[in-house]
């Protein structure tokens, strides 16, 4: 859905005017499919910090446009009186800002960012093939692998929502590179450094979603061959495109699915499962576990409030495409 979005920007950039489908259907039948179908990922691991280093290209880009004043609302009428590509920019994306200031997070938009999040830092089915392929995977070295790489990735995030949000205020995007100028060169560049991110990074979740399923259909290893597997990912991968060509709107499945599959994910399951195990324990749990059950109960309490008013205002649209 992003990269549909992200290569129409980059065909426009080029002078070719290609609807948001056919940009879909291009990137996911010539580069997803091919890497979606390898083997061996691990052909894919130099790209992965390829595209840490495109992602923070593209926040330098947005900070410098910003700090540039390049889409700044002019005090004159007209957008000709604003930054230099201002008046490129498609009218829903041209900068809105409101008085309201930090009040703002009161507000029921809120709980929508707040699921958001939640798809944002969703990686827990690939925690265990990450484990078992990091180098010397003790359980302390792999908490400080996980604890830093979060770190860092709520740092770049935060940085990017901020600059994206004091240039164009409640007109972001829910691709806030969709709000750019589509004669900006070097957003132009910008554009091409995520597509580049996105495109060698996508296999890694869907190969963790594709064995899920597999799992979840209870298919023996015997069975995965490697024509079953590439019929399996064919389909998957089509089902996929089939609902990034319904759904436009990126923030909307953002918001629903973290409020969903999200808030499951991080809030429900863990309580659950950890319930499970000191249970399972029996009178060999102490006391300090036993207590624990019950924090944990009341952050499931907590995710299961958070994603069920975040579903309700993501399918009502009050938290809108910011």
């Amino acid at each position: 859905m992003g990269l549909a979005d992200t290569f129409r920007g980059i065909f426009q950039s080029f002078g070719m005017d290609v609807s948001r489908s056919n940009s879909l259907l291009i990137v996911t039948t010539f580069c997803l499919l091919p890497l979606c179908l390898l083997k061996n990922l691990a052909a894919l691991a130099p790209f992965s910090l390829a595209g840490i280093v495109a992602m923070l290209f593209a926040g330098c880009v947005m900070a410098a446009r910003y700090l540039g004043g390049g889409y700044a609302l002019g005090s004159g009428e007209g957008l000709e009186a604003g930054g230099r590509f201002l008046a490129d920019v498609a009218e829903e994306f041209v900068p809105k800002f409101g008085s309201d200031g930090a009040m703002s997070v009161f507000r029921p938009g809120t709980f929508v960012f707040v699921c958001m999040l939640s798809t944002a830092f969703m990686a827990h089915f690939n925690a265990p093939k990450f484990y078992l392929e990091l180098k010397d995977n003790t359980v302390p070295r792999f908490n400080r692998v996980v604890n830093m790489s979060f770190l860092f990735s709520v740092l770049i995030q935060a940085a990017i929502m901020a600059v994206g949000f004091l240039t164009f205020g409640t007109a972001s995007s829910g691709l806030v590179l969709n709000n750019y100028s589509p004669r900006d060169a070097l957003v132009s560049v910008a554009r091409i450094a995520v597509a580049f991110s996105v495109v060698f990074t996508y296999p890694m979740p869907f190969v963790g979603c594709r064995d899920g399923v597999l799992d979840l259909m209870e298919i023996p290893r015997e069975r995965r061959t490697d024509a079953y597997v590439n019929s399996v990912t064919v389909t998957l991968l089509g089902l996929v495109t089939a609902a990034a060509l319904k759904f436009s709107d990126i923030s909307f499945v953002l918001s629903f699915g973290g409020a969903t599959l999200g808030n499951a994910l991080i809030y429900v399951f863990p309580a659950l499962m950890f319930r499970g195990a000191v249970r399972s324990m029996g009178e060999s749990a102490t006391e300090g576990l036993k207590r624990e059950t019950t924090v944990a109960a009341a952050h499931m309490v907590l995710g299961v409030v958070l994603g069920t008013l975040g579903a309700i205002y993501a399918v009502k649209g009050t938290g809108g495409g910011h």
